[in-house]
Protein backbone atom coordinates (compact mmCIF):
# COMPACT_ATOMS: atom_id res chain seq x y z
CA UNK A 1 0.00 0.00 0.00
CA UNK A 2 1.59 3.24 -0.82
CA UNK A 3 0.40 6.38 1.25
CA UNK A 4 0.33 9.62 -1.27
CA UNK A 5 2.26 12.49 -0.20
CA UNK A 6 -1.01 14.84 0.83
CA UNK A 7 -1.25 12.18 3.80
CA UNK A 8 2.26 12.66 5.16
CA UNK A 9 2.08 16.62 4.37
CA UNK A 10 -1.31 16.69 6.41
CA UNK A 11 0.27 14.44 8.89
CA UNK A 12 3.25 16.64 9.50
CA UNK A 13 1.22 19.78 9.58
CA UNK A 14 -0.76 18.19 12.36
CA UNK A 15 2.84 17.51 14.26
CA UNK A 16 4.30 20.98 13.07
CA UNK A 17 1.68 22.55 14.45
CA UNK A 18 0.97 20.52 17.99
CA UNK A 19 4.79 20.89 18.82
CA UNK A 20 4.57 24.85 18.29
CA UNK A 21 1.65 24.95 20.77
CA UNK A 22 3.60 22.83 22.97
CA UNK A 23 6.28 24.85 22.95
CA UNK A 24 5.04 27.70 23.57
CA UNK A 25 3.85 27.21 26.96
CA UNK A 26 6.50 25.05 27.78
CA UNK A 27 8.52 28.08 29.37
CA UNK A 28 11.57 26.86 27.38
CA UNK A 29 11.14 26.99 23.38
CA UNK A 30 9.39 29.55 21.43
CA UNK A 31 6.10 28.26 19.02
CA UNK A 32 8.05 28.76 15.80
CA UNK A 33 11.07 26.31 18.12
CA UNK A 34 8.57 24.06 18.28
CA UNK A 35 7.85 24.35 14.71
CA UNK A 36 10.95 23.84 13.43
CA UNK A 37 12.26 21.00 15.46
CA UNK A 38 9.37 19.34 14.23
CA UNK A 39 10.17 19.72 10.99
CA UNK A 40 13.42 18.36 11.29
CA UNK A 41 12.21 15.64 13.55
CA UNK A 42 10.47 14.20 10.90
CA UNK A 43 12.85 14.61 8.17
CA UNK A 44 15.57 11.39 7.67
CA UNK A 45 17.63 14.42 5.67
CA UNK A 46 19.43 17.41 7.44
CA UNK A 47 17.93 20.29 5.87
CA UNK A 48 19.24 23.83 5.39
CA UNK A 49 18.25 27.19 6.75
CA UNK A 50 16.28 27.71 2.86
CA UNK A 51 14.54 24.40 3.17
CA UNK A 52 13.27 25.16 6.94
CA UNK A 53 12.39 28.70 6.01
CA UNK A 54 10.30 27.35 2.91
CA UNK A 55 8.42 24.51 4.99
CA UNK A 56 7.24 27.12 7.92
CA UNK A 57 6.80 30.08 5.42
CA UNK A 58 9.36 31.93 7.35
CA UNK A 59 12.16 34.27 6.57
CA UNK A 60 15.51 32.67 6.54
CA UNK A 61 16.56 34.97 8.89
CA UNK A 62 13.83 34.63 11.23
CA UNK A 63 15.07 31.01 10.89
CA UNK A 64 18.25 31.20 11.87
CA UNK A 65 17.43 33.47 15.17
CA UNK A 66 15.31 30.77 16.62
CA UNK A 67 17.42 28.13 15.25
CA UNK A 68 20.26 29.60 17.97
CA UNK A 69 18.57 28.35 20.59
CA UNK A 70 17.33 24.64 19.72
CA UNK A 71 21.24 24.02 19.09
CA UNK A 72 21.85 25.61 22.24
CA UNK A 73 19.35 23.33 23.92
CA UNK A 74 20.43 20.53 22.01
CA UNK A 75 17.36 20.00 20.52
CA UNK A 76 19.13 20.59 17.06
CA UNK A 77 22.46 20.01 15.63
CA UNK A 78 24.50 21.45 12.86
CA UNK A 79 25.53 18.98 10.42
CA UNK A 80 28.17 18.83 7.24
CA UNK A 81 26.29 17.66 4.19
CA UNK A 82 29.11 16.92 1.47
CA UNK A 83 29.04 19.41 -2.04
CA UNK A 84 27.21 22.15 0.03
CA UNK A 85 28.60 25.18 1.51
CA UNK A 86 25.14 25.90 3.42
CA UNK A 87 24.52 25.05 7.05
CA UNK A 88 22.33 22.32 7.72
CA UNK A 89 20.98 20.97 10.83
CA UNK A 90 18.74 17.72 11.83
CA UNK A 91 16.83 17.12 15.25
CA UNK A 92 18.00 15.18 18.24
CA UNK A 93 17.13 11.53 18.69
CA UNK A 94 18.21 10.95 22.12
CA UNK A 95 15.14 12.70 24.29
CA UNK A 96 17.29 11.41 27.12
CA UNK A 97 19.55 13.27 26.96
CA UNK A 98 17.99 16.52 25.87
CA UNK A 99 15.59 16.53 29.06
CA UNK A 100 18.67 16.17 31.16
CA UNK A 101 20.24 19.19 29.88
CA UNK A 102 16.79 21.41 30.55
CA UNK A 103 15.92 19.70 33.91
CA UNK A 104 19.78 20.85 34.73
CA UNK A 105 19.68 24.39 33.58
CA UNK A 106 16.37 25.09 33.55
CA UNK A 107 14.11 23.89 36.21
CA UNK A 108 16.94 22.85 38.59
CA UNK A 109 18.73 26.37 38.47
CA UNK A 110 15.09 27.88 39.62
CA UNK A 111 14.83 25.73 42.41
CA UNK A 112 18.33 26.95 43.88
CA UNK A 113 17.04 30.05 43.56
CA UNK A 114 13.60 29.15 45.95
CA UNK A 115 16.30 27.47 48.15
CA UNK A 116 18.53 30.17 48.73
CA UNK A 117 15.65 32.86 48.94
CA UNK A 118 14.67 30.95 51.65
CA UNK A 119 17.82 30.92 53.58
CA UNK A 120 18.85 34.44 53.16
CA UNK A 121 14.71 35.41 54.33
CA UNK A 122 15.22 32.68 57.37
CA UNK A 123 18.31 34.46 58.06
CA UNK A 124 16.92 37.77 58.20
CA UNK A 125 14.28 36.38 60.21
CA UNK A 126 16.67 35.37 63.40
CA UNK A 127 18.63 38.88 63.25
CA UNK A 128 19.34 40.15 66.39
CA UNK A 129 18.34 44.05 65.27
CA UNK A 130 16.38 45.52 67.75
CA UNK A 131 14.38 47.09 65.11
CA UNK A 132 13.23 44.09 63.80
CA UNK A 133 9.38 43.96 63.92
CA UNK A 134 7.46 41.05 64.54
CA UNK A 135 6.53 38.70 67.30
CA UNK A 136 7.85 35.35 67.91
CA UNK A 137 5.23 33.89 67.07
CA UNK A 138 5.11 35.95 63.92
CA UNK A 139 9.13 34.59 63.41
CA UNK A 140 7.92 30.90 64.37
CA UNK A 141 4.95 30.96 61.20
CA UNK A 142 7.64 32.46 58.86
CA UNK A 143 10.81 29.87 59.32
CA UNK A 144 8.15 27.02 59.61
CA UNK A 145 6.78 27.98 56.50
CA UNK A 146 10.05 28.81 54.98
CA UNK A 147 11.54 25.57 56.04
CA UNK A 148 8.56 23.85 54.46
CA UNK A 149 9.56 25.46 51.15
CA UNK A 150 12.88 24.78 51.77
CA UNK A 151 12.43 21.21 51.96
CA UNK A 152 10.18 20.49 49.05
CA UNK A 153 12.53 22.57 46.60
CA UNK A 154 15.40 20.44 47.99
CA UNK A 155 13.65 17.29 47.27
CA UNK A 156 12.94 19.02 43.74
CA UNK A 157 16.47 19.19 43.46
CA UNK A 158 17.21 15.64 44.75
CA UNK A 159 14.62 14.49 42.00
CA UNK A 160 16.29 16.26 39.24
CA UNK A 161 19.79 15.32 40.05
CA UNK A 162 18.45 11.86 40.33
CA UNK A 163 16.79 12.28 37.19
CA UNK A 164 20.32 13.22 35.76
CA UNK A 165 21.90 10.01 37.01
CA UNK A 166 18.75 7.96 35.07
CA UNK A 167 18.49 6.99 38.65
CA UNK A 168 14.37 5.96 39.66
CA UNK A 169 13.07 9.11 41.74
CA UNK A 170 10.86 7.83 44.64
CA UNK A 171 8.06 9.87 46.11
CA UNK A 172 9.40 9.13 49.69
CA UNK A 173 11.36 12.66 49.82
CA UNK A 174 8.02 14.07 48.77
CA UNK A 175 5.64 12.78 50.95
CA UNK A 176 7.59 13.40 54.41
CA UNK A 177 7.62 17.11 53.53
CA UNK A 178 4.88 18.74 56.31
CA UNK A 179 3.70 21.50 53.33
CA UNK A 180 0.65 22.25 55.41
CA UNK A 181 -1.48 25.32 56.41
CA UNK A 182 0.08 26.64 59.91
CA UNK A 183 -2.21 27.07 62.31
CA UNK A 184 -4.44 30.34 61.50
CA UNK A 185 -6.30 31.70 64.30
Amino acid sequence: MTVDDGTLDRARAIFVDGMGAASATSGVLSQLQGRIFAVLYLRDEPLSLDEIAQALQQSKSNISTNIRGLVEWHLVRRVAVPNSRKDHYESAADFWRVMQEIMERRFRWNIRQVIATCDETARAARSDDPAASGTEGERSFMETRLEALRTFAAAVDAGIEAFARGEPITPEPFQAIPIRAVGRR
